[in-house]
Formats: C-alpha cells, structure tokens, sequence
C-alpha cells in the first residue's frame, strides 16, 4: 500500500506546485478559440485508451519498480522509483519545447526544495530528466526519474511468554 500513498501524495504535491503554469490545449477543427488549463495529473495510465493525444496537457505519474532491502548490521531499506511523464501540447515548435521544459524543470526545483513528499518519503538522488527529441509537433513530450525512500515494513513478532 505504500507506493500507493506515495502516487496520493506525489500526485497533490504536482497539482499543487503546476497550478498556475497554463498549457495550451488542442481544440478540434473549426474552433479558432485558443484554450488554457493547468496539466492534469494521473496516477499510473491515462483513463481512456485514446487519451495520449486527447488528455494534453497532463502529467503521468508511473511506478516502475520497488525494492526492500536488509543487510547484516545495516537498518532495513525499501525505496521506490517513478517515473514523471509529461505531455504538452503547442502549435509552436519553439514555444511547445519551452513549456514542456519549463514544466520539468518547476516538478524538479520543487521536489528538490521539499525533499520530502507527504510527510515520510524521501526523494533520493540521483534524479534524472530527459526531453523527448524525437517526437514530432505538435505534441511535445518529457520525462523525470525519481527514487524515494518509503517507510519499512516491520514484521510482527509474537513474544513465546504471552
């Protein structure tokens, strides 16, 4: 349940934290009325499978693997990575891959400012963001790699006496 709460909490914190960055938003054919609204955040997959082109601008938030670790005199360890996809939208070339980096770069100050997520995980380093390069407009698209540390399980022991 933990990676659970931490997409919760990740997913308030980004709404949060993007709320006033307004993208573009692609209106259908005979509509000249340009369209804005803050990037949308969902946890684990787009809700329709035609959204990776309708849902634009949004942020997608992915957990890609976890790992728990116990070593001989070491305390125990569990972490999780998740991968930040973002997506936006602009008929210009220059202006798409600047909001797209500015969206990127306000995720990554911000979660590097907080450093903890939802009052108990931890952002690890390294982090690592990437912009697509081989997309083509007008949908322009992005990435951020982030680890967190996430609290341990504790296994229960019953005492032989009671």
């Amino acid at each position: 349940m933990t990676p659970i709460i931490l997409l919760d909490d990740l997913q308030k914190f980004i709404e949060e934290n993007t709320k006033d960055i307004l993208l573009e938003v692609r209106v259908r054919t005979g509509n000249s009325e340009k369209k804005q609204r803050a990037a949308k955040v969902y946890k684990m997959g787009l809700p329709e499978k035609d959204d990776t082109t309708q849902q634009v601008p949004y942020i997608l938030l992915k957990v890609l693997t976890g790992e728990d670790k116990q070593e001989e005199r070491q305390p125990k360890a569990s972490e999780v990575k998740v991968r930040i996809i973002i997506a936006v939208y602009s008929q210009d070339g220059e202006k798409g891959s600047m909001e797209l980096l500015n969206l990127i770069l306000r995720i990554r100050e911000r979660l590097q400012e907080k450093h903890i997520i939802g009052g108990r995980f931890c952002l690890r380093y390294p982090m690592e963001y990437i912009v697509y390069q081989d997309l083509t407009p007008p949908y322009y698209m992005g990435e951020i790699m982030t680890t967190f540390s996430i609290p341990t399980i504790e296994r229960e022991v019953r005492k032989l006496w009671e």
